[in-house]
């Protein structure tokens, strides 16, 4: 089989700021393009499309600016709850996380489960004793739990005792990646939506919907994670491709009708497309030795 040329690509969450302002912005452009080096670095290395997208999200986990892992938002009884996944396109292997609190890298358990479990998901108490079996690093809740995220938490409880819709607030970080080998892999990682109740289970951690890979394209998704539940859009983009004959662009954008949020998607020849309908989605893109950053819709996607 010829060599291909590697692709990386990651998101940091799709959403409407508040005001229209990103705080720092020059940061998250950093922390994408640090999340690209760490995961196309083995790809360039010859490593596996699965070596690289977890290595770009443990990256993105363990940034504040995000909600996935060190970042993630709080749920209604102020607490981090966390959930993530990961599959490989070239077997159809997968595995998943959630309601995770304690585990440091939950993509790196969502890996474990896969590669050492028969299991595709875990939940909870379950979860994390499997993943002290496995010898993964724990963090203390609090370490998960940023000042901006308490702060978030103490006003939005003020604001809103009593509402009978609370705020919302979602986000997601993701990679999908391409190796020389032309194998596909996805990972997906989050702290869920603000003001959450407890137990609340998105969409990143259940294959076919946050996350998806096979043969033809690899998938992560960010936004009202019920949504893309309910439409199954990680499999329903690959089926418009498997199916229909849809390019990756064509498929993601149906996919993508009437929902709200993003994803990045990959296609066996090296494809991408980033859409979203959102003010912005932090995300970006590593091929060729070329690493580029977005944030917002006016930003387009170049091949320059």
């Amino acid at each position: 089989m010829s060599h291909l040329t590697p692709v990386l690509l990651v998101h940091g969450g799709a959403g409407n700021p508040r005001g229209g302002v990103v705080d720092d912005e020059p940061a998250h452009h950093e922390a994408l393009r640090d999340a690209l080096l760490a995961g196309y670095e083995l790809l360039a290395a010859g490593a596996s499309a699965l070596d690289a997208a977890e290595a770009a999200v443990r990256s993105l986990e363990e940034c504040a600016l995000f909600n996935a892992g060190r970042g993630s938002v709080l749920t209604a009884d102020g607490r981090v709850e966390m959930d993530a996944a990961v599959m490989d396109g070239g077997t159809h292997e997968a595995g998943a996380c959630a309601g995770i609190t304690r585990v440091r890298s939950p993509v790196a358990l969502a890996r474990a489960i896969m590669e050492k479990t028969p299991h595709v998901l875990l939940v909870g108490e379950g979860a994390e004793r499997y993943a002290a079996d496995a010898g993964l690093e724990f963090a203390d809740p609090k370490w998960f739990v940023t000042e901006r995220e308490r702060l978030r938490h103490a006003h939005e409880s003020a604001s809103d005792a009593g509402a009978a819709n609370p705020p919302a607030g979602h986000g997601t970080v993701g990679a999908v990646a391409l190796d020389v080998s032309g194998r596909l892999a996805s990972a997906t990682s989050t702290g869920g939506v603000r003001g959450q109740l407890p137990g609340r289970v998105g969409d990143a951690p259940v294959i076919g919907a946050g996350t998806w890979a096979d043969d033809l394209v690899a998938v992560s998704c960010t936004g009202t994670g019920e949504q893309f539940i309910r439409a199954a859009v990680g499999h329903e983009l690959a089926a418009r491709v498997r199916l229909t004959g849809a390019s990756v662009a064509q498929a993601a954008a149906s996919a993508l009708t009437a929902l709200d949020g993003g994803l990045i998607v990959l296609g066996s020849d090296g494809a991408a497309a980033m859409p979203f309908n959102t003010a912005l989605m932090y995300r970006g893109r590593a091929a060729g030795g070329a690493v580029q950053t977005w944030i917002w819709d006016d930003e387009k996607e170049s091949d320059a």
